[in-house]
Parts: structure tokens; sequence; C-alpha cells
């Protein structure tokens, strides 16, 4: 199992192939991601991979993570996320992600927190077809009809597709296909949609529910020409923050 990677969702474009039928795709934009730090059996009881991508200001950064980044030597990050890995694909802290982790025409999960639509009513939620427009039916044409019963069991069922807020929820949208990837500009160009809005942060992971391909680099793809930045302890200033942490099996 290899380590995912932290990209940045710039929008969708198409591409053509060779016998001329467009594709739609969706670029992700690798941004600064390096490995921050690693987990071992020995030490904590699991093996994988800490990841931080794009770069944050040091006053924004917690005291605790600025410790970790000056003891890995690499600037601070906006999002950091733990991927769990196998053993042997455990990376060097430092090492920087590129485009060429994954290969041309594999599949991947892509795992993102979808667009907050805020409340929303039963049609638009769960896209029930409303009541009829005549017929007896007055004022009620967009209403849910009933929602529980009458005297027996008379209350309403846990589950129930009633109105509440939609979006903003962890999706992860599997079996995506790499349709193309730029080394110079460190992007993944992936076949479809991808859940997230722009600019959002995705976790682009190997197909859980297919084998690995086997020609796909390991323990992973180093970015071409990839320079180690170096930070000290003087850059661990006060400045209290909040810091974005996840963690992504698979």
């Amino acid at each position: 199992m290899r380590t995912g990677v932290i990209a940045r969702k710039e929008g969708m474009t198409r591409i053509f192939t060779e016998d001329g039928r467009q594709v739609p795709v969706t670029v992700l934009k690798i941004d600064n991601c390096q490995v921050v730090g690693v987990r071992t059996e020995e030490k904590n009881g699991y093996t994988a991979v800490q990841l931080g991508a794009g770069t944050a200001k040091v006053k924004r950064t917690s005291k605790a993570m600025r410790a970790v980044y000056a003891a890995a030597k690499i600037e601070p990050k906006k999002k950091v996320v733990e991927f769990r890995v196998s053993k042997e694909n455990l990376a060097e802290v430092g090492a920087e992600v590129g485009a060429n982790h994954f290969v041309v025409g594999q599949k991947v999960d892509a795992c993102a927190t979808s667009k907050g639509k805020g409340f929303q009513g039963g049609i638009k939620r769960h896209n029930f077809g409303g009541m009829r427009a005549t017929h007896g039916v007055s004022v009620s044409h967009r209403a849910l009809g009933s929602t529980g019963q009458c005297q027996d069991p008379g209350k309403v069922f846990k589950g129930k597709k009633m109105a509440g807020q939609m979006g903003n929820k962890r999706i992860t949208t599997q079996n995506l296909e790499v349709a193309g990837i730029d080394l110079e500009d460190n992007l993944i160009l992936v076949k479809g949609s991808v859940p997230g809005p722009k600019s959002g942060w995705v976790m682009v992971t190997d197909a859980i529910k297919l084998d690995e391909p086997k020609d796909a680099p390991r323990p992973l793809g180093v970015k071409e020409g990839a320079a180690k930045v170096e930070a000290t302890t003087e850059d661990v200033k006060d400045a209290p923050a909040e810091e974005t942490s996840e963690k992504v099996e698979g």
C-alpha cells in the first residue's frame, strides 16, 4: 500500500485523444507536497506517512506544528494529512512528491469535502418529485408528504429523508482514471468530476478496490529537481494558530 498525495483542485477542462474524442478532466495541482513525518510500528504502533501541502505563514502555524516543521527542516504547510502505508513504502522525511507518483491509465480514489449548500428542503436535498399540481393539492406542491404514522408506532423513524443540512460532507469518489500527467506544472488530470470546490484540497490515493499498478514508483514519486527547504528553530516564533490535520486509510 503506497501513500496518497494532497492536491489542490484547479477546476475542469477537456483534453482530446488521438482519435479526436474529447475527455472531460479535473485538473489537480500538487502544490509543494512534502513528507512531514513518518509513523513506525515500533514507535507508534502503525505505519503511516504524514504529508503537508501548500505554504502557510509562520504566525498562522501552531507552536507544536512549528516544532515539527523545524525538525523536518521544511516550511510550514497549509494542509497536513496522514496516509496509512505498508512498512516497505515508508518515505524519507522532507521528500517532495511529484505528479509522477501516478501513472497514466491507472485508477485512483479522490476524497474531499463537498460544497456546502446550507439548509435545504426535501425536494432539492433528496431529489423528491413533489406533489401533484392539481386535483386537490393546494399550497403544498413541494411538501414532503407523510413523514410518520398514526397511533402505531406513531413516530418518525431515524434516517427519514427530510429537510436539513445539504453538502459539506466528506465524499470519496472511487475508480477515477488518470487521463494525463503534466510533470512541468506538477498537474494530474483525472477523468470526470472530483468532489469539492475550486481551490479545495483533495486527497488522491491508489484505488483501494483494484491492484496497485506495477509500474508506479515506490515508495513515492519524487518531484524532479526538488530541493529540501531548510528551516531552523529561529523561525519558531510565538503566534498560536490552528492547523488542519486528517487521517486517510487506504
